[in-house]
């Protein structure tokens, strides 16, 4: 049910794929955290049980993970199966948690676009489509990580069963037509729902809203797409949806923390970019 393959194995952090494809007749299972971890969801989408709080992830999310907590991935919302990249650190790995050591554990955070091509771009090192390791990508994610554990609590907040599943359904359709020129009333008609009670709903559910994960989706394309030296930037930036190059560059560069055209060199090889910015982590 669950295929787990391991990619990186070294003394600070394990990189493991996980594909599985449970569905909602299958029934959930009690499950513990053996390492520090952060797992991008690649693909697919899940529930999670663990300290006495539900969340739902989808594509982007990110299920963070502490030794000793249990948790239960469940799967009532969907039979499509779902696909993760698991960084898993070591204590001596993790030392740049510091004092938010404390603040770490199981639970969910939700979809961003800076967090998502970051997550491509371990996915294209995963897949031999870029030359940056994938242990370099993982202390990237959990830099990253820090700026949002130190000032979000993220409790979720209470949904029923049928208004998670609507939520998981909408971002689902909103992932599968992002390229499209779509807004909140298109996807609040596809939800049965008017704009304003989809909104909150979505909010609710996902942690962001329906634009903020639209933009997420195409980012996360383009960061894929600029692995590959082909298509040109500008091409990208109309294939995942932006109606001009100009918002894309500035979208990305805001997420990305570089230029999408710097993003393509750092993932060529031209690694001066991550480099110095695993320099500043190990000596904050």
């Amino acid at each position: 049910m669950i295929r787990a393959k391991r990619l990186c194995d070294c003394a600070s952090l394990r990189v493991m794929d996980y594909r599985c494809e449970a569905g909602p007749d299958d029934r959930p299972f009690t499950e513990m955290h053996d390492r520090l971890s952060l797992s991008y969801v690649r693909r697919g989408s899940f529930g999670l049980r663990s300290r006495g709080r539900s969340y739902d992830l989808v594509a982007g999310s990110i299920l963070v993970g502490r030794p000793g907590d249990d948790y239960c991935c469940t799967h009532e919302h969907h039979d499509k199966g779902d696909e993760c990249l698991s960084f898993q650190f070591t204590a001596e790995g993790a030392d740049w948690l510091g004092p938010l050591r404390e603040a770490w554990e199981t639970r969910a955070v939700p979809p961003t676009p800076d967090l998502a091509v970051l997550g491509e771009l371990a996915q294209a090192a995963a897949e031999g489509r870029s030359d940056i390791g994938l242990d370099e990508v993982g202390h990237l994610i959990g830099e990253r990580f820090l700026t949002i554990v130190s000032g979000w609590s993220g409790r979720p907040q209470a949904a029923s069963a049928s208004d998670r599943r609507r939520a998981v359904e909408a971002a689902l359709w909103i992932e599968a037509h992002a390229a499209d020129a779509i807004d909140l009333d298109a996807v609040a008609r596809f939800a049965g729902l008017s704009p304003f009670h989809f909104l909150r709903l979505f909010r609710r559910v996902i942690g962001v809203t329906p634009h903020q994960y639209l933009v997420h989706c195409r980012l996360k394309r383009a960061a894929g797409l600029l692995a590959e030296p082909e298509p040109s930037v500008t091409a990208i930036a109309y294939d995942v949806g932006f109606g001009d190059l100009s918002n894309f560059v500035r979208s990305f560069h805001r997420a990305a923390g570089v230029s999408p055209g710097a993003f393509r060199k750092a993932a060529r090889g031209e690694r001066n970019l991550f480099q110095e910015r695993l320099a500043r982590l190990a000596v904050a």
